[in-house]
Formats: C-alpha cells, structure tokens, sequence
C-alpha cells in the first residue's frame, strides 16, 4: 500500500506540471497523446490509468460479498475467465440476465449474481476500477459490436434517436457537439465512425487529466446531459447502455486506445 501512495504521489505531481504546459488549443486526440507522453516522462513511465487498473486487478480477483466469491467466472461475452478483447464486444445480450448490457452494468451484474451484493452495497468507484481492469486487456483490439439480437437492435434504434435529439434549455444534444462543432469548438472529439475519425474507435473507460478523474462511457454521457442543462440518466440504465450500443456499432473495425488518457 505504501508502493502505491508513493507512485499515486509522483503521478499527482507530474499531472500538476502536465497541466502547466497544455496551454494552446490543438487537435483533441494529439494533445491528449502529447500529454500522455509527458506523463510519462515526468512519471517514470507510470500512467494514473496503471493504477486504477491494477486496483481493479485486485477488486475483480478477490473473493467478497456474501457468497464469498471473485468475479473470476463472470462471463463477458466470450466464455467465464476469459477477458480478452469483450470490451468491443459491449454492448451485448446476455441470456442469463435477459438484458442488453454495457461493462458497468455487466460488472454489476456479476457482482450481484456471483457475489451476492446488493445493489446499494456496490460502489460505483469499485465498478470504474473493476472496468479499467477489463479494458486493459482489450487495448489495440477491435471494435466489433454488431446488433443482431430484437433486443439489440431496439437499443441501437433509441441509441441513434438519443444521439441526435435536441432537448433541453438550449435545445441541443449529442451530436451538436460531436458532429456539427467538431472542428469550430475547442477540445471536441468526434465520435467514433460518424465522422469518419478511426482514431477515436473507443477510448473509455478514460482518466481525464484535465480533471483528475477517471470516468466509464456512462461517467462521460452523464455529464453531457449536465452539460446541457438535462437530467442525467441513472447509472446502468437504458439510455446510457442504448446510446453506447449506438457509438460502438459505429466504431466497428476500429482500433480501442484502452484505458483511454484524455483531456
């Protein structure tokens, strides 16, 4: 534990040097790729994304709850214990649940059914690192989500209507930031294959460094409905799930960049 504050405190203090130095406004993707690699040098090599990770690692493999078990024979959609590359796979149906589910939600599902926790007993900052855990080992794998199930395809359906409605007090939604001001608005990366941009296949779950915070896709779209003045979907509820289906059916045969490191 003590390995683990030391390394936390060199990251904080290369993260406060980093964010001395992003002062221009560049290209989304490049700038986070610069800072990421200043990170490093000023680290030691070490990214806020290994740590969250390697919290996970531990989380995922203990045995807890009141069935005493580890989440080591939750299924993802390639067989229990095998986690290699599931996160282009997510959004999926999963039989056992009846349900179309996302990595947050898959992971509490597991961590309900396997481990025997309440819903209430589950804390979300447990899901975010069990979820960074995950994606490390989908990173550089492709995004090959496809809705072929009923119950896919009706979330692909509302996904693509949440993505494009415009709502709210300033009557704007998804993608009057990530399609029609990508490229007039500072910071704002395309989404996906909507523009066209291969680079940003996948990049959550993510740390942002402009905020020192680690975020999941439903963290992320979370705060867009609060940035638009909307109320915000629940945690592990539809639209959220509904509007990741869509963005990763789009991103398919793109490379994931995975824990992603962003602004």
């Amino acid at each position: 534990m003590g390995r683990f504050w030391r390394l936390a405190g060199v990251i904080l203090l290369a993260l406060v040097g980093l964010l001395a130095l992003a002062q221009e406004e560049v290209d989304p993707f490049e700038e986070a790729q610069k800072q990421k690699q200043q990170l490093l040098e000023l680290s030691g090599g070490i990214l806020p994304t290994d740590l969250i990770a390697a919290q996970g690692e531990e989380l995922f493999k203990a045995k807890r709850g009141p069935k005493n078990a580890s989440l080591e024979a939750c299924d993802f959609g390639r067989g229990p214990g095998r986690l290699e590359g599931v996160v282009g796979r997510l959004p999926r149906y999963f039989f056992d649940t009846r349900k179309v589910e996302d990595l947050d939600s898959r992971i509490r599902s597991c961590m309900i059914n396997l481990q025997g926790l309440r819903p209430d007993q589950i804390r979300r900052n447990e899901v975010v690192a069990i979820a960074f855990y995950i994606a490390s080992l989908s990173n550089g794998q492709p995004m090959t989500v496809r809705p072929l199930m009923p119950q896919e395809k009706r979330l692909y359906e509302l996904g693509e209507k949440l993505f494009y409605l415009r709502a709210g007090p300033r009557d704007m939604g998804c993608a009057s930031c990530h399609v029609t001001y990508v490229g007039r608005r500072a910071g704002v990366l395309p989404y996906s294959d909507i523009l066209g941009d291969k680079r940003v296949a996948s990049h959550w779950p993510a740390f942002r460094y402009s905020n020192d915070q680690a975020w999941t896709m439903a963290d992320r779209i979370r705060a867009c409905y609060s940035n638009l003045s909307m109320p915000a979907p629940d945690f592990y509820s539809e639209p959220i799930i509904a509007l990741t289906l869509f963005m990763n059916a789009k991103a398919y045969g793109g490379k994931m960049d995975l824990p992603g490191f962003i602004r």
